[in-house]
Order: structure tokens, then sequence, then C-alpha cells
């Protein structure tokens, strides 16, 4: 096992992840910018590294400073958290060829995975069920392009190949209005990912999103630990989600799991990962895998009683999965609850001083969050403050957790998303369960006259 580790990251994830770190006896540690000098988890790290100012590009974006911070402070090992540089395959490449264990996949891995075009072709070859599309990347010219669609048929999506959070994505309802759109779709792939290539899907009109959480060793040993339901996102970007996913048969979830495990062991995968599905009509389709812990792994955690991120760290040790897939079973009902510093119906950003965190708690109630009291939430990054996640013995008790839980939430000083929150846990639709990925946009639009 490791003695050292350095987590690359800030937020509740590098407060997430020193606290696995602690319970395995391994020190941690943190590197900071100077935005985040008063973090609680540099209060608690066995060491701290400063590696820039704010600006993320010049500290948690700057991979000679981490590397330099994990050398100076003989770290054995480099977790790289969520967002930032985590599935960044040159970093990965890089960190391994300093001398250093990556805690995520192979940078091969993350190379192909992280390529829409190439993930989806290895998924065809590993049998996991996709969007209707394209066979890979667009040609050139505008005839083909438009035979492609017409075979796939209206409306279609266009893709940046090197896209993810949302971004890099059109959607295409009439022949006239193709070229142009995916010329425009080209060109800002380029200039937002470094990678011009585009594909296309099938528009899926109604669809819920559904994703596998999985977990692979080095030696081939793969499992699948649950679906999530994450359907409730506002531009793409998810505000709430919940596991199991709600009125989907365990049969179809355990066909779709075991495919993905059948991929991850095909393609040689090593750590956590998240295939991510739309789900319409009682028919999975791929969109892509995210090489990482997610943001919402705390539901699979507490539906399934497994450390996520320990495991994480258990396997990049070189350690063999600690469970089998008949080992792994589900209990209850968990839901994951974004709290984020930003005004709650019109989402502008609300940096600053927080005045008073008074964080909930009682029986199935978890907080992941990296502020307190007196707590300066910077501008400079993503406007997340924590997870609120509760979990009962079912969806209705879930809910009723969720609804006293925000109840007793108080954050003041700053704006926050808790008032939004509240709403949707009283909405007859989300109540029901099995809302589609549109839903809350419509649901916002409504309420905003």
């Amino acid at each position: 096992m490791f003695k050292k580790i350095l987590i690359a990251n800030r937020g509740e994830i590098a407060l997430r992840i020193q606290r696995a770190c602690k319970e395995l006896g391994i020190k941690a540690v943190m590197v900071y910018s100077e935005a985040d000098r008063d973090a609680k988890y540099i209060r608690l790290a066995d060491e701290a590294v400063c590696i820039g100012p704010a600006p993320s590009v010049a500290s948690y974006l700057c991979m000679p400073a981490i590397i330099s911070a994990a050398e100076v402070t003989d770290a054995e090992a480099i977790h790289p958290g969520y967002g930032f540089l985590s599935e960044n395959a040159d970093f990965a490449e890089r960190v391994e060829r300093s001398g250093f264990q990556f805690i995520g996949p192979t940078p091969e891995s993350i190379r192909i995975m992280g390529d829409k075009v190439s993930a989806k072709q290895a998924m065809i070859k590993a049998g996991v069920p996709c969007v209707p599309g394209s066979e890979g990347e667009l040609p050139p010219e505008p005839d083909r392009i438009r035979r492609i669609a017409k075979s796939i048929g209206y409306p279609v999506i266009i893709k940046a190949a090197g896209g993810g959070g949302g971004r890099g994505m059109r959607v295409v309802h009439t022949e006239a209005a193709l070229v142009n759109a995916v010329a425009m779709t080209k060109s800002e792939a380029g200039a937002a990912f470094g990678n011009p290539a585009v594909y296309m899907e099938k528009y899926l009109q109604n669809p819920r999103h559904v994703e596998i959480q999985v977990m692979a060793d080095k030696y081939k040993n793969a499992v699948y630990l649950g679906e999530r339901d994450c359907s409730m996102q506002r531009r793409h970007q998810k505000v709430i989600e919940e596991a199991p996913a709600p009125g989907i048969a365990r049969k179809l979830i355990e066909k779709v799991g075991d495919r993905c495990v059948a991929a991850c062991k095909k393609i040689g995968y090593r750590g956590a990962g998240t295939f991510e599905f739309l789900y319409e009509d009682g028919e999975f389709y791929f969109i892509e895998m995210n090489t990482r812990v997610q943001v919402e792994h705390p539901v699979t955690e507490m539906t399934t009683g497994i450390d996520i991120v320990k495991t994480q760290i258990l396997v990049a040790a070189g350690e063999k999965l600690p469970f089998t897939q008949k080992q792994i079973q589900t209990r209850g009902h968990a839901i994951e609850c974004r709290l984020n510093a930003e005004d709650p119906f019109n989402f502008t950003p609300s940096p600053g001083r927080i005045t008073m965190w008074h964080p909930p708690g009682g029986p199935g109630v978890r907080v992941d969050s990296h502020v307190y009291t007196n707590y300066f939430v910077p501008s400079n990054y993503d406007s997340m403050i924590g997870k609120l996640i509760v979990h009962g013995d079912t969806r209705e008790q879930a809910l009723a957790r969720m609804r006293t839980a925000l109840g007793e939430t108080v954050v003041e000083g700053i704006k926050t998303n808790i008032a939004l929150h509240r709403q949707l846990m009283v909405d007859a639709k989300f109540m029901e369960g099995g809302t589609n990925i549109h839903y809350l946009e419509g649901w916002l639009a409504d309420h905003s006259s």
C-alpha cells in the first residue's frame, strides 16, 4: 500500500479523497492555489504545497507544478479527483513517466474513451448498445454528410469527438440546416477542445440519463455497482442524482451492467469508471464513458456500502478487487442534491464569504462539503460548495429525508440553490420518478414567469 498520496484537486472531492487516505493509514499531500489557502482540507493535511495563483491554468491545470509537488514531498501516487486533469491522458502519462502511480485508468484507456468516436467504436465491438449514428468522424463531403443524416433520420445531433460537459453539441432538425451546423460545430470543437472532429447521432427526443458505475483492477476483474439516474439537468449539467433509477427493470440493468463489465475487460480498464447512457422506450444507448470518479458517486456508495474512493486507491496499489459481482448488493434508495453558490433560479454565481454554515443531520443523511462558517467561496472555480446525500429504505423515505435535510440546511452570506432543491423535492412529477433530461429546463421555464 502507498505511504503517501498527492491529491491534485480542490473543493469537496479533495476532502473526500483525504478522508479515504486517512482511513487507509496513508499520508495525504494537498496541493492548493493561493485562492484556496484557507480551505478546510489544507488545515487537515499532513503536508500542503501551494502550486500557483488563483487561475486554474496556473495551478490545478499546471502539470509541472503538480509533478514538482509530488517530487518534493516524496509522494508515491497522485489522485486527480474529478475535473481539471482527471481525464487528461497526457497528464496520466506524465505522472507515470515521472515515477508515480496515477490513481485512475491507463493513459491508453483514457485516450480511447476520451475521444467519443473511438469510445463508441470500442463499445460497439464490446456489444454495448449505442445510439444509431455515423460509423466514426464525419467526412468532409457535404453530400456524404447528407446521406448519413438521411439514413439515421431527423432530428440528428452533431457532437464534438473531444467534447464533454455538455459542450460541443448541436441539434439539427432539417437537411437545409445540416451542413452549416456541422461546419459550426467543427469550428467550435477545434477552438474549445483542440480537436475539430465531429460525429453524428440520432437525436433522442425524451430520453433519461442513466449511468452504470464500474470498478476494475489490473487483473481483468471487473464489476458494476448498479446504476444512477442523472436526468435532472440544466444545460447538460446535473443538478440531482439518484440510485437506483426509478422504474427500470432489474433484469435490464443487469443485462447492460454485464455488457459494461465485458467492455472493461476487453479494453483492459483499471479503476473507477462510469458508462453514461440515454434511456428511452425501454432501450439503453451508450453516449460516453467517464474515466474517473463521478461527482455523484456517493449515491452508489450509500446503496451498495462500497467505498469507491478507497477501492480506487486499493486497485491503483496493485490489489485485486475486494469483492465479486455476486457479493454486491444494493439496498434502499439514495438521492443527491448538488449545493451551488448561485442564485437558485437565474443561476448567477454568488461567490463571497459564508457567514453561517449549518449542515443537516439525522439518520441516513450525509454531507460532502469543504466549506465552513467564515469560509470565502472564490470566484475562480466551479460554484459547487457541497453535496447533500440521503439514504432511505424506499424512494419515498429518501425523498422525505431530503426534504427534512434541506429544511435544516442554513447557508448565509451568499446565495445558494437550496431553495430550488426544496421546490423540486415536492414537485409531483419528480416525486413520481422517471423524469426525462428536458424536464428540469421546462420546469424552470414555467416557474420563471
